[in-house]
């Protein structure tokens, strides 16, 4: 039960006991649970690293269970650390992966322009025909356009069956609509990996870790985008997806339960948003929702921080911890 924290079932089981039995040693524990003394004594490892447990002030050989109260808090606060430390790795990424692009000087042959959806949609089919490991995929947005869903199923049937690893990152706002639901668990059902976040910073495909295509327009996918394969940005983009990857919601998981704030992802998300200057419009956009959407959470978020603008939700929020500076 509270493997999501840390603790394996082994050091559950082993925990619970030494909660009944105060006074029992590891000999007492491998005949209660009849367990070896290996598996009790990595047990105690496991506890005493998550600070479960500590040596008894009355006999030092022997272990004190913490009370479970503070053993609830303590394992929280160490989840929270753990997240806090992981969306710290996810803003260095973005950050290295836009100095990285201002800093880049066009090179005909290590940077290629697609101008329009028709040049993107003619590079991505030749590219898709290369594909030997891997297909990456940001795909903000929102819902799938009934017309997306039909031209990218045979295309992703083909590469899954050749064995290419896809993964794939939707926005949360996705889930809301059935069939581009329906469409992700199809592509679960082949061996796809899908997950989703709150926002995302582009829409991005990347090739087998040597090629990435990146619109070239966040706000205007139709302005075309830019092929990109010059390794040490293709490595840094990379890093970028892979670290959204790890902090995004897997499909068919429920959703991640709100902060002692009262507050849930996508809203913590729409905070950091407004905190940066984004209007309504653009916090719609990255959510992959409705301008309106965006509107009346933004308004909701004020009223809860008490604040006169949505600039000032955002300060508001960076001073109460809720979201980072």
């Amino acid at each position: 039960m509270y493997d999501v924290l840390g603790m394996d079932a082994t050091a559950e089981v082993v925990y619970r006991e030494m909660l009944a039995h105060p006074q029992d040693g590891v000999v007492d524990l491998m005949r209660r649970l009849r367990l070896t003394e290996q598996a009790v004594l990595t047990a105690l490892d496991t506890l005493s690293e998550l600070a479960l447990i500590r040596s008894s002030s009355e006999d030092p050989r022997n272990f004190h269970a913490v009370d479970p109260h503070l053993a609830a808090d303590i394992l929280l606060a160490r989840q929270r650390a753990e997240l806090a430390a992981q969306q710290k790795r996810v803003q260095e990424a973005q950050a290295a992966a836009v100095r990285l692009k201002s800093e880049f000087t066009q090179d005909r042959e290590e940077l290629l322009r697609l101008n329009g959806v028709d040049c993107v949609r003619d590079y991505l089919a030749t590219l898709y025909d290369r594909v030997e490991d891997e297909l990456l995929t940001f795909a903000p947005g929102g819902a799938q356009t009934a017309a997306n869903v039909r031209s990218s199923r045979p295309l992703a049937e083909t590469l899954l069956e050749r064995g290419v690893r896809m993964r794939t990152v939707y926005l949360d706002s996705a889930r809301n609509d059935p069939a581009t639901v329906a469409h992700a668990e199809w592509l679960a059902t082949l061996g796809g990996r899908i997950r989703s976040v709150p926002s995302l910073p582009n829409r991005m495909i990347i090739c087998d870790r040597r090629i990435a295509v990146v619109a070239a327009d966040c706000d205007d996918t139709a302005a075309g985008a830019v092929v990109l394969q010059t390794p040490g940005v293709v490595s840094s983009l990379y890093a970028l997806f892979d670290c959204v990857w790890q902090c995004a919601r897997p499909l068919g998981d429920t959703p991640s339960p709100a902060d002692t704030q009262g507050l849930g992802p996508q809203q913590a998300e729409v905070l950091r948003l407004l905190s940066q200057g984004h209007t309504d419009e653009s916090v719609a956009a990255r959510l992959g929702v409705s301008a309106r959407t965006a509107r009346r959470i933004a308004t909701r978020l004020m009223d809860h921080l008490g604040a006169r603008s949505r600039f000032q939700a955002g300060v508001h929020a960076v001073a109460r911890g809720l979201i980072r500076p």
